[in-house]
């Protein structure tokens, strides 16, 4: 019996249930489509749009938008760019299906990228509470320089910003993905759950990093690690790759991480 896209769709749906409003549609393709193979990733770019294809996949689910905006009503405004253009060409001609799935894994129980970061660094034994926003884990302690070598050769990354005192030692941890890390969210769980430090992806530069400044002034031990946003997710994406597999063995999913986007000079 062949597989179609609307039962991959369907097996990701499947957890939380129909949302009615939602960022996570078929965006191109049609679901009564045999699969072919799949690939999973955080970003649908360009270069993994071609190795999809090179590998024989005709569905890539990706956990943010094709066209550089969380919502689809941007892309109207770019029907004369050169860049939407080819890009929606070349999905069009190789017959690539996309479907996002960004709403739907974030509701998971728990989050299945918050879960992904976590397992990535290697701290899913110590997972104190989890909440849907974030998770707290309570660890051996390490001096937030420490945390930040780790945290860079655990997930690849190119690089990881860090806010506080780099050896003030960090035991609990507040864990936070892709862009929760504003202030409205992040500051008050220090108090919360007596957090040291604080792991996210990205927000707002001048409040949750401007509290940590002041609060070093002030003398408390507080720190940031700043991951970036696809350094954040990419973990939780792979981790649903791998369900993918064991739900549908008989099809190839394949993990295609995104190299960092920015370089250091």
């Amino acid at each position: 019996m062949s597989l179609k896209i609307k039962d991959i769709i369907q097996a990701l749906i499947e957890p939380v249930g129909l949302l009615e409003q939602t960022v996570d549609t078929l965006k191109t393709g049609e679901s009564d489509t045999e699969v072919t193979g799949v690939v999973m990733t955080f970003m649908p770019t360009m270069r993994v749009l071609e190795e999809a294809r090179a590998l024989g996949a005709n569905l890539v689910i990706a956990h943010e938008g094709l066209y550089y905006s969380h919502h689809d009503s941007f892309g109207a405004s770019l029907s004369e760019d050169p860049v939407y253009l080819a890009k929606q060409a070349y999905i069009r001609d190789s017959g690539l299906a996309v479907f996002r799935c960004h709403d739907y894994c974030h509701r998971y129980q728990p989050d299945t990228i918050t879960e992904g970061l976590v397992r990535a660094l290697g701290w899913e034994e110590h997972v104190l509470e989890r909440e849907p926003a974030y998770s707290v884990v309570d660890i051996p302690p390490r001096s937030l320089s420490e945390l930040a070598e780790h945290a860079k050769a655990r997930l690849g990354a190119a690089y990881i910003r860090t806010a506080g005192n780099a050896e003030s030692m960090c035991r609990r941890i507040g864990v936070l993905v892709g862009y929760r890390g504003g202030g409205s969210l992040a500051i008050p769980l220090f108090e919360k759950h007596q957090l040291d430090l604080i792991v996210y992806g990205e927000g707002p530069e001048w409040e949750l990093p401007e509290y940590v400044r002041d609060a070093v002034h002030l003398g408390h031990a507080k720190g940031l690690l700043a991951l970036g946003h696809a350094e954040s997710e990419q973990a939780g994406m792979k981790l649903l790759a791998d369900r993918l597999k064991q739900r549908f063995p008989q099809i190839a999913v394949h993990f295609l991480p995104n190299e960092p986007v920015f370089r250091i000079l």
